[in-house]
């Protein structure tokens, strides 16, 4: 079976986004290497981390945001999970940190999870099978990255920090309410970063084909055709967003109309927030979602491989709406840094 759907019915009962406000213009990088010959940059800027700010404290954000929307006793959380590829520790996991931050501890579930801007939608993968199952009530997912490309790179326009947190409850409490998801997933070395590695490495173009399209399209178009979906079915539609092109050419492929990714696009005002991005996307469209809308989210992971999900606004969401600052508040909150300021941020003056 293509679609998963858990057998106790499901959703989104609170969410939650982080935006740091330092922004990066596309421009300062562009003067920075190419001088007088600078090009149009990819994105117009990327949100930048602060000196004080990590995977650890922004998931933290995150999840506070959710849990107000819900109102949950953080007590009653079984899981708490946080994907990222740019977690501060390599042995210790940034979930006990938010656990404990927020009240789960001690009878939870805390992992971290891994596959490289799916881990986020990986973590709610599970998060929605261990409350379908009746294991649990409550479980927290959270995608978050403070992402790095190196100095010159394609991926230092684009490399930016945020990300998302989402609590997953019963169906009768949900904002949304999950129809089906599906997960489509092949080995494919379009982007890695081996351990004590402080950059990634990519395959330039192949991370459209055979990457970020093939995988995308496929998990999108299985999980419509299980349903019984076409894409007018849906009033918002989130792809991942490595930049701005790749999630409105797969729109395209897919026979969705522009407008339908509009309220999730956020890639040109803070970046590719990697594990966060597609989730990221779903607050900014669960800001402005009325009840009875229908949502497909499309994340893409490199190495590779795609989660699809189905969901329903629900009555529910205009009284959670205003607990916690909208996606776009965090966006419109910014700092702008120049090149220097932005490579003492980052660490990018190494000694050693």
């Amino acid at each position: 079976m293509k679609v998963m759907k858990p057998h106790r019915d499901v959703g989104i009962v609170g969410y939650g986004a982080y935006v740091p406000r330092y922004r990066l213009p596309g421009t300062q990088i562009s003067r920075m290497w190419d001088g007088e010959q600078a090009s149009t940059p990819p994105i117009k800027e990327k949100a930048v981390p602060g000196l004080d700010e990590d995977v650890a404290t922004m998931s933290l954000e995150a999840a506070r945001n959710a849990l107000k929307r819900a109102g949950t006793d953080p007590g009653l959380i079984r899981a708490v999970w946080v994907g990222s590829e740019s977690h501060p520790y390599a042995v210790k996991p940034t979930s006990t940190i938010v656990a404990e931050a927020i009240g789960a501890v001690p009878h939870t579930l805390a992992a971290d999870w891994q596959f490289a801007c799916k881990a986020g939608t990986e973590a709610m993968q599970a998060a929605l099978g261990f409350v379908g199952s009746g294991m649990a009530d409550y479980a927290l997912a959270i995608g978050m990255d403070t992402a790095q490309g190196r100095p010159r790179d394609a991926l230092e326009y684009t490399a930016g920090a945020g990300g998302a947190a989402f609590l997953v409850g019963p169906a009768e409490e949900s904002l949304a309410v999950l129809e089906g998801s599906t997960s489509y997933v092949t080995d494919t070395a379009d982007f890695w970063r081996r351990q004590h590695e402080h950059y990634p490495a990519h395959a330039g173009r192949f991370t459209g084909e055979p990457g970020y399209f093939r995988h995308v399209l496929a998990a999108a178009s299985e999980i419509m055709a299980a349903l019984g979906r076409k894409p007018s079915d849906y009033r918002h539609v989130i792809f991942h967003q490595p930049n701005s092109k790749f999630p409105c050419k797969a729109g395209r492929e897919l026979g969705f109309q522009r407008e339908q990714l509009a309220a999730g696009l956020l890639v040109d005002e803070i970046g590719n927030t990697y594990a966060g991005a597609a989730m990221i996307g779903l607050t900014s469209v669960f800001d402005v979602a009325q009840p009875g809308d229908r949502v497909l989210m499309v994340s893409f992971g490199s190495g590779a491989g795609s989660d699809g999900f189905d969901l329903r606004v629900t009555d529910a969401i205009n009284a959670c709406r205003t607990r916690a600052l909208s996606t776009r508040d965090y966006v419109a909150r910014r700092y702008e840094l120049d090149y220097a300021t932005y490579a003492r941020h980052r660490d990018k003056l190494r000694m050693e």
